[in-house]
């Protein structure tokens, strides 16, 4: 009875999410979900890229955390598009949360939809939330043995990002065995090395970003969300 509930609402959970999907293609928004632990750069990386972004498109943000709203109060300094999601004691988002969140918005003004999930490794990797890219993030100090341990995430992710680069002359870190471990993972899955502090790596991100969007293309009109 149990293997069935669990069924159910991951069943339940994945057409919600294909519901997502569906209406921000329709309205040509592209969108990617952000994954990583928490502290390991997520909302500082995102103000990173808002701040150059903000000239080329309209980006909105979902930002998810078990409670507060410091996030999307950091966020909203780059764009008013802007929705925190509080989970309580969730350790993830899940594709309902992310309809009402889109309930927020105003999607017709969006190029880019993000979605910053709450900071795990390990719950949010399994549950679709209707975007269109999965971002997994790993940090230097962390350590280099993170995608070994965690390597559903990298799985998952249709591009990871190593971040806080500046640390790597004051922490131990072996970037071989972390680029070996990825590799015996997943060979081909993109790895960027950046830096939210100095802005390392940004541009090789915000090409991924644009190339991203540009998959997306909005028909003349689309129905409003149910």
């Amino acid at each position: 009875m149990k293997i069935q509930v669990v069924e159910n609402v991951q069943k339940a959970n994945d057409e919600i999410a294909a519901d997502n999907r569906a209406e921000l293609r329709a309205r040509g928004v592209a969108s990617f979900n952000l994954m990583g632990s928490p502290g390991c750069g997520k909302t500082a990386w995102l103000e990173r890229t808002l701040d150059v972004l903000a000239s080329e498109m309209t980006v909105g943000v979902l930002t998810g955390d078990l409670a507060t709203t410091r996030d999307a109060e950091r966020i909203e300094a780059h764009t008013p598009h802007v929705v925190q999601i509080n989970t309580g004691r969730g350790c993830h988002l899940e594709a309902h949360q992310v309809r009402q969140g889109m309930r927020n918005l105003d999607l017709d003004a969006l190029d880019l939809l993000v979605i910053e999930n709450v900071g795990n490794l390990i719950c949010p990797v399994s549950w679709d939330l209707g975007q269109e890219a999965k971002v997994g993030m790993f940090s230097v100090p962390e350590g280099a043995d993170k995608p070994a341990k965690h390597p559903y995430i990298v799985l998952a992710a249709d591009l990871v990002v190593l971040n806080k680069a500046d640390l790597l002359p004051h922490v131990p870190f072996d970037m071989d065995a972390f680029l070996g471990d990825l590799a015996s993972i997943r060979a081909d899955v993109p790895v960027l090395e950046v830096s939210a502090v100095q802005g390392t790596g940004l541009e090789p991100w915000l090409d991924w970003v644009r190339a991203l969007v540009e998959t997306v293309k909005a028909p003349p009109e689309a129905a409003p969300l149910a």
